[in-house]
């Protein structure tokens, strides 16, 4: 992997800032993505095996969207946890625009080995303004719609600009 320190520390840091815990441990547990381990809502990090650095983002993003007692109660793998398709497609809309307001390439957490594939297909449909997930962060009242003078775009999506970027 080739590891960009300046990247990491843009994510890590936005992490931070929102609320979500971040810690540096080896992680000997078995887990979905290699190098990342939730305990108590804290994302654990070891760099030592972490593949992709914008893995740790999508990750986040999961956490980013439970209530704040399921965070407290998270421990180890997000896998066989998530709720449905929709929340990782609302993860996914979350992460897009977190790449966005930390200033970072989407392509950092929607790499080939990722998404089935489908990496590139999801930032080219996100660049174009084909957005999905968006109205489940709508209803969890992170983002909103946004009405304008210009009856041709009523209810225009603000998204992907956030209200809040951790659920309350």
């Amino acid at each position: 992997m080739d590891f960009n320190e300046t990247v990491f520390r843009k994510i890590t840091d936005f992490i931070q800032r929102i609320g979500i815990p971040v810690g540096y441990r080896q992680i000997s547990e078995s887990s979905f993505l290699p190098g990342l381990w939730i305990e108590n809502g804290t994302l654990w990090i070891d760099k030592n095996q972490l593949k992709y650095i914008g893995d740790t983002l999508h990750e986040a993003g999961h956490i980013a969207l439970m209530t704040p007692e399921e965070r407290l109660n998270l421990s180890g793998s997000l896998e066989g946890q998530l709720e449905s398709d929709a929340t990782e497609m609302a993860v996914i809309a979350w992460t897009y625009a977190a790449c966005l307001e930390i200033g970072i390439d989407p392509s950092v957490v929607f790499h080939a080995d990722g998404y089935k594939g489908g990496g590139q297909d999801i930032v080219d449909n996100f660049n174009q303004g084909r957005y999905f997930g968006v109205p489940i962060l709508e209803w969890l009242g992170m983002t909103e719609r946004k009405s304008t003078a210009n009856t041709h775009k009523i209810n225009t999506l603000s998204y992907p600009k956030m209200i809040s970027w951790i659920r309350t």
